[in-house]
């Protein structure tokens, strides 16, 4: 069986409280034996470490203030973060964080104030980013920019940039895309996108509890359904499911030292 490594999963929030060891063996059956969980807020903290206890060498964990969370508290959100990552050796990448401004921009120059103080934790502690960008690329792609980000490592999670972008991104050859249910959907951008970013460049990652890919659109998302994502992907490139499986895990064990 295909080994895979679903690099972004929220399998700590509350839509999996009712079955969520299940939907752990349920990934491990389908072959998907790792699980990096991102971080949203400091309350994620004490979940996602719960999780990785549970299942050491299955589940790993991220840390960082998500875009859409920072609030009035963010200074102190920040604070408990920073401690936690500081102090925790076994959390593989300051995530999940970014710029948001799909919902609302009122907090825009917050957002790139937390952004550029989190890049610099990566920095200082050798650890990826796993950044988020929804209507936000200008922005984003300053900040890595002024931040010199191109020294670092990362993912550009759930990428749903143009082939333009993509290939400005590509300039910084220490960080992948992200690519998940989306590329699955009928009128999707996503396969046109990745005529230009080599397979080598690419990992696999679900967001669930969201956007799970066909042919399960519309429910809860799991990690579980990579293979769906994997065989959508093999299609594209023109090659099979193993080479899919085999390259992108490669990828994400070498950028999450997992």
């Amino acid at each position: 069986m295909s080994k895979f490594v679903d690099t972004h999963t929220h399998l700590f929030v509350q839509e999996f409280d009712e079955d969520r060891e299940a939907a752990v063996q349920r990934a491990i059956d389908a072959g998907v034996d790792r699980l990096c969980l991102p971080c949203i807020t400091a309350d994620s903290l004490a979940p996602i470490a719960a999780m990785c206890e549970r299942h050491p060498g299955v589940c790993y964990a991220m840390a960082g203030l998500h875009p859409t969370e920072i609030g009035d508290d963010y200074k102190e959100q920040l604070a408990t973060i920073k401690e936690h990552l500081y102090t925790n050796k076994s959390i593989i990448a300051v995530g999940e964080v970014g710029i948001d401004l799909y919902w609302d921009d009122s907090r825009r120059n917050e957002q790139i104030e937390v952004f550029e103080t989190q890049i610099e934790w990566a920095r200082e502690l050798g650890l990826p980013l796993c950044i988020h960008s929804r209507n936000a690329f200008d922005d984003l792609y300053a900040c890595l920019q002024r931040c010199r980000c191109n020294e670092l490592t990362g993912v550009f999670h759930c990428f749903s940039g143009t082939k333009e972008q993509a290939l400005q991104l590509m300039q910084m050859e220490g960080f992948v895309f992200g690519i998940g249910g989306v590329v699955t959907y009928k009128k999707s951008d996503l396969p046109d996108v990745l005529s230009v970013l080599p397979l080598e460049r690419i990992v696999l990652e679900t967001d669930s509890p969201y956007l799970a890919p066909v042919p399960r659109r519309g429910r809860r998302n799991e990690s579980s359904y990579i293979p769906f994502i994997a065989q959508r992907i093999a299609e594209i490139y023109g090659t099979t499911v193993e080479r899919v499986a085999e390259v992108t895990t490669a990828t994400a064990e070498r950028l999450f030292s997992i």
